[in-house]
């Protein structure tokens, strides 16, 4: 038996197993009694109907990860991957077009395998609970436009990681990390101006009073923006959100309109403190370095895989080659992924909190935050009780109930 075979159908099956026992614990974990933070805020009604909606999106999950799962295995053990390679060498095409091709089927093919979960969990999932607002035009040209940017941006990339590993020798993950970390933070940069309004529509946030309150915040804190703008977050869905983009001098805030409907201006000055805190705090500059130490572990360790014949072997192919060898090692790496991603979830929780206790220090208005916090968990039908192993699996934040008792005993 192939010991690259028996290790990547362990790592599918256990990702898969850990994933329905996440669920599996949530479910039991739902309570009948609304949490005490939350009896002045949530009716029994909405309360319900918010388990619904959590119970729901676990049957939805289940069902594609055990699919997907499943036909990632049928596919590798039925010689789905040599099947694809042999395709596109008959072309006769280069090395690197060749790869491209490569990628590009087996993105294909994966696009297509979640096509059907997108569109029952926009369309009749989202639907169902009164949050969808995307029509299937919308739908259909986000997709386009997705695939586009893949090709005109993820094709470059990949050609140039092909590239460098076809003549750089052993030096050669440096020059991929280093290349793939630059083209990153460039497409960071230019984002906000030139991909965002792509799929939605940024206008200036109106003069009032809102606009008031935000900037004389930003300035009380020193902190530079280069625009404050409205998003039409209404046009896909009913849930409100805020997130900035860019960096350096690029950074500006976006309120979709939900947001700035459903919520106060003290409300949404918190959650812009809140916001302003991950700066102030460092809690970016880490996160991008985190990410960028990650990709070249990632790197490093795929320069030693790359021309394994046993890799290849698990996977069916005969005849080695930098594309395949890239993408057999992804798969490969799924458990050091996962684990670096539980890191990474731990790390941003712990920034979470410590930019709630900085909202709250330099507003002098923690309810505020508290409000907001508890107003977008009843308008989103969030999950208050998630069980302390699907947070520790997969949540970049920690749960509600929790920050805001931390909010109120700081």
């Amino acid at each position: 038996m192939n010991i690259y075979l028996v290790l990547i159908l362990i790592s599918l099956a256990g990702a898969w197993l850990l994933g329905a026992i996440s669920r599996h614990l949530d479910a039991k974990n739902l309570s009948r009694e609304v949490p005490e933070e939350f009896r002045d805020t949530v009716d029994s009604e909405t309360y319900r109907r918010s388990q619904e909606y959590t119970l729901a999106k676990m049957r939805t999950e289940s069902v594609e990860e055990t699919v997907s799962t499943a036909l990632v295995i049928i596919f590798l053990l039925a010689g789905g991957f040599a099947w694809a390679d042999n395709l596109v060498r008959a072309a006769g095409f280069g090395p690197i077009a060749t790869g491209l091709c490569y990628f590009g089927l087996i993105g294909l093919l994966s696009a297509a395998l979640g096509l059907p979960f997108s569109v029952y969990n926009t369309f009749v999932l989202e639907k169902r609970f009164g949050f969808n607002k995307t029509t299937p035009g919308t739908f259909i040209v986000d997709r386009l436009k997705g695939l586009v940017l893949t090709v005109l941006i993820g094709g470059p990339m990949l050609a140039g990681v092909l590239l460098f590993f076809g003549w750089a020798g052993a030096a050669a993950w440096l020059w991929c990390w280093g290349f793939t970390t630059l083209v990153s933070l460039a497409i960071t940069y230019v984002a906000p101006q030139w991909i965002l309004p792509l799929f939605n529509k940024f206008s200036p946030l109106p003069d009032g009073e809102l606009r008031t309150m935000l900037e004389e915040y930003a300035q009380r804190e020193g902190f530079e923006l280069t625009g404050l703008y409205l998003m039409d977050g209404s046009k896909r869905s009913t849930k409100a959100n805020a997130f900035f983009t860019g960096f350096g001098k690029k950074k500006r805030i976006a309120l979709f309109d939900t947001l700035v409907e459903r919520h106060t201006p003290e409300e949404i000055t918190a959650v812009l403190a809140h916001e302003i805190g991950h700066s102030k705090l460092g809690h970016v500059r880490k996160m991008l370095v985190a990410s960028i130490l990650k990709t070249g572990l990632l790197f490093w360790l795929m320069s030693l895989f790359l021309d394994s014949k046993g890799l290849f072997a698990a996977f069916g192919v005969q005849e080695t080659s930098i594309y395949a060898g890239l993408l057999f090692f992804v798969i490969l790496y799924t458990p050091v992924s996962l684990l670096l991603g539980i890191a990474a979830g731990a790390l941003s929780r712990k920034h979470e909190f410590e930019a709630d206790a900085f909202a709250a220090s330099t507003t002098g208005k923690p309810e505020d935050l508290v409000s907001a916090l508890k107003r977008l968990s009843v308008d989103t039908l969030s999950n208050l009780t998630p069980h302390p192993f699907t947070v520790w699996l997969s949540y970049s934040h920690p749960p509600v109930v929790r920050r805001i008792r931390a909010l109120r005993e700081a």
